[in-house]
């Protein structure tokens, strides 16, 4: 199993458009992709570096911040932590840009571990 980078860091939103506001307005960001959802929910990247920062805001999303390791393998690395008895909180399920799984690390802590399709940084 190898990692090669932070994909993604996120932050979960309670209001996306204030939060949108803070990040683009008051730290100057730039939104690199937005994906709306309506009703309030979405997603936005901004990428800082070779590195992508994301807020969003879903009903769905229960996990709070989150840190996402690429690998170049994402079954290698979901079937090694398995044999290793890693805690999954998300099954292994796919975007139209990636792949990705969430565990738990012995603190609590969630990862994501993550896979980018290819043509898609």
């Amino acid at each position: 199993m190898t990692f090669t980078e932070v994909a993604f860091t996120s932050y979960p939103a309670t209001d996306l458009a204030a939060s949108r506001a803070f990040y683009e307005n008051v730290l100057g960001l730039k939104p690199a992709k937005v994906l709306s959802m309506g009703d309030g929910s979405g997603w936005i990247e901004y990428e800082l570096g070779s590195h992508t920062f994301g807020i969003g805001k879903s009903d769905k999303w229960e996990h709070g911040i989150c840190c996402a390791l690429e690998t170049d393998d994402l079954d290698a690395a979901v079937a090694a932590m398995k044999t290793a008895g890693t805690k999954f909180l998300m099954e292994p399920f796919d975007t139209p840009v990636c792949r990705m799984a969430m565990v738990l690390d012995p603190a609590g802590n969630k990862i994501m571990i993550h896979q980018r399709k290819p043509g898609n940084h």
